[in-house]
């Protein structure tokens, strides 16, 4: 039997849908074939975008649960397999891509459904992951989709299609842009679905984005957070600012900038978090002065209760 699709995107049944497009994410980062190394990557990705398809779309996965607790039906089929064996490739879950007409997908062709009324082609759906940079200035990229399709004889397969993207400035995380036409086609002479990219941002060790918010690490000295002292740092929108550090400021405490976060409709706001970098002692002098801040400091203890 065909691997099924919670097994190919290792989440149990009961997972939520936020949990099924984190793993989705994590796998597509891996074996998406314009980055991975990976041999089988093409094969991977394929079977990932079919499970996320399916497990994603509540009505689809209601659906696929039901054929995994009756594996075998009205006509005696296995659930799974739905059409013939492509080159040594079992492409599974196309008839529920596609919806179901009369006696079942492996049949499909023009002749047969001859007369009969069309159907407009399923929404597709797919996450794109930009540098955070883009949601200040906007970029335009180029994008490899696969997508589950019906060639001329009726067959199953899987067409690679480029796009290229327009993503404007103040686009939120997760918000989606909507490519009208460019989703699964239509069957019997029906509309071609749509195409909705959602935005992500990538995170780095020091900064990521949640809807229109941004947060950032920003490190500074120990006597700077003492002193509450003004220092001038480099923000993520590209600007530079001069931010005035609360006088005994601690690691993880945040400082908001309004209105410095992405600028979408509703701008977003920046928040920093401070992170007091200690600096090492290397020197002769730097030992010393470490030995007068304990014997100025001599009262303080870091582990008393």
């Amino acid at each position: 039997m065909t691997k099924n699709y919670y097994e190919i995107l290792g989440v149990p049944r009961d997972a939520t849908v936020e949990q099924i497009k984190k793993a989705y994410r994590k796998l597509a980062r891996k074996y998406h074939p314009d980055v991975s190394k990976e041999a089988d990557a093409e094969e991977h990705m394929q079977q990932l975008n079919i499970a996320y398809d399916v497990l994603s779309n509540d009505e689809k996965k209601a659906e696929y649960d039901f054929e995994l607790d009756h594996p075998q039906n009205s006509q005696g089929r296995d659930a799974h397999q739905y059409y013939s064996n492509m080159g040594g490739q079992d492409f599974t879950g196309f008839e529920d891509l596609f919806g179901r007409f009369g006696g079942g997908f492996g049949g499909f062709n023009e002749q047969r459904y001859q007369g009969r009324a069309s159907y407009r082609g399923d929404d597709q759906h797919a996450t794109l992951e930009v540098d955070l940079d883009v949601a200040f200035h906007g970029a335009t990229q180029n994008v490899t989709l696969q997508i589950p399709t019906i060639n001329a004889y009726g067959q199953a397969e899987v067409q690679r299609k480029v796009l290229k993207i327009k993503i404007p400035k103040g686009m939120k995380a997760g918000q989606k842009i909507r490519l009208t036409g460019q989703g699964q086609p239509g069957i019997h002479g029906g509309e071609n679905g749509d195409l909705y990219i959602e935005i992500q941002y990538k995170a780095t060790d020091s900064t990521y984005a949640e809807n229109a918010d941004v947060y950032h690490h920003l490190k500074i000295s120990p006597w700077e957070a003492a002193l509450g002292q003004s220092i001038t740092a480099s923000l993520p929108n590209g600007k530079q600012l001069n931010i005035q550090i609360p006088k005994n400021a601690k690691t993880g405490q945040q400082l908001r900038l309004k209105n410095q976060g992405i600028p979408a409709k509703d701008v977003g706001h920046l928040f920093l978090i401070l992170d007091i970098v200690q600096p090492p002692a290397q020197t002769e002098q730097e030992q010393q002065a470490y030995e007068a801040f304990a014997a100025a400091f001599s009262k303080f203890k870091p582990r008393s209760s």
